[in-house]
């Protein structure tokens, strides 16, 4: 008997909707779509959503319940799980409320310790790791996630709140983005990363694996200039060459705006945030010497199910 669910991903910048079929050991895909919502625009850096915010996040809910209820989902099989913006915001109570009442969807607000453990259940369900120690980093608009893991466990993990909005708020202050902004992001991640970098020297991961926006838009950047088409949407799991990374890193530095968007593969609702995820990409390879890129498009919300055909 295959059970009919929903499970949204309320992230900082985008929300996303996957619906699916699913049995105890198996699983089918309906839909899966992403859309911008931009929640932590305007009030993340001062710990709220603005109202503009929460009407953004209220007309893509309702878009996505009209695609649940095509399907035949019922809200109550609608698992939706809200991270840093509403789990740090002061008014995450009037979020949910407001939420609730236009959409019938009841937030699940998980806090950054579950958000790294199911973004390694998503990536682990996509792709098989190297035998080696892995670095998982998720970066999302509010908080970013790293993993120390191999493929049976992990050996640490921690969320940070030094996602791509708080980032921008604080140091893309022009556009290009200036060498002396990247520099202070640098010294910033330097101090703000130092659980990190004792890890690291503890467990010495030898590959970076990317997950969320700013990976899955290096990779379609990277297939539009080596293949000129996006990836096949079966390929959830890819090896980006370190070269190819550094190739648009250079460009993201030095493009503005509009040039960014010219970029085959950009999508204009990461063309802000993808600079200073770019840097913290940079940061994280130069940092800890790790000479492997994988990206894997399935994160938080395939951890979810991951744990549900786990039956937990």
């Amino acid at each position: 008997m295959m059970n009919k669910i929903a499970i949204i991903d309320l992230g900082s910048n985008t929300f996303q909707l996957l619906v699916l079929e699913h049995n105890q050991h198996d699983f089918k895909v309906l839909h899966e779509v992403s859309k911008p919502a931009q929640i932590a625009k305007g009030g993340i850096s001062d710990g709220h959503i603005t109202p503009e915010a929460i009407e953004r996040a209220v007309t893509v809910l309702q878009g996505f319940r009209k695609i649940t209820d095509h399907y035949g989902v019922l809200p109550q099989h609608i698992k939706a799980i809200a991270t840093s913006a509403i789990r740090n915001a002061r008014n995450q109570q009037e979020v949910a409320q407001r939420i609730e009442e236009a959409t019938q969807i009841k937030l699940t607000v998980i806090q950054g310790d579950e958000e790294a453990q199911l973004i390694y259940e998503g990536v682990k369900l996509g792709m098989k790791m190297e035998r080696g120690v892995s670095m998982i980093m998720d970066i999302g608009g509010g908080s970013v996630e790293f993993i120390l893991c191999n493929q049976h466990r992990i050996f640490w993990k921690q969320s940070f709140e030094i996602g791509g909005q708080r980032l921008m708020d604080k140091f893309m202050t022009t556009d290009p983005i200036s060498p002396a902004s990247v520099s202070r992001l640098y010294s910033y991640l330097a101090e703000a990363l130092l659980p990190l970098t004792n890890a690291v020297h503890q467990y010495e991961p030898t590959t970076l694996i990317g997950s969320a926006g700013s990976f899955e838009t290096l990779v379609d950047m990277y297939f539009m200039h080596t293949h000129g088409h996006f990836p096949p949407p079966e390929q959830v799991a890819f090896e980006v060459p370190i070269t190819e990374f550094y190739r648009s890193f250079q460009l993201l530095m030095t493009y503005n705006k509009e040039e960014r968007m010219a970029i085959a593969g950009m999508k204009d609702y990461r063309v802000e945030m993808i600079v200073v995820g770019a840097c913290l990409i940079d940061f994280v390879l130069k940092t800890y010497q790790i000479k492997a890129l994988s990206v894997s498009n399935y994160s938080l919300k395939e951890g979810v199910l991951s744990q549900l055909l786990a039956g937990s």
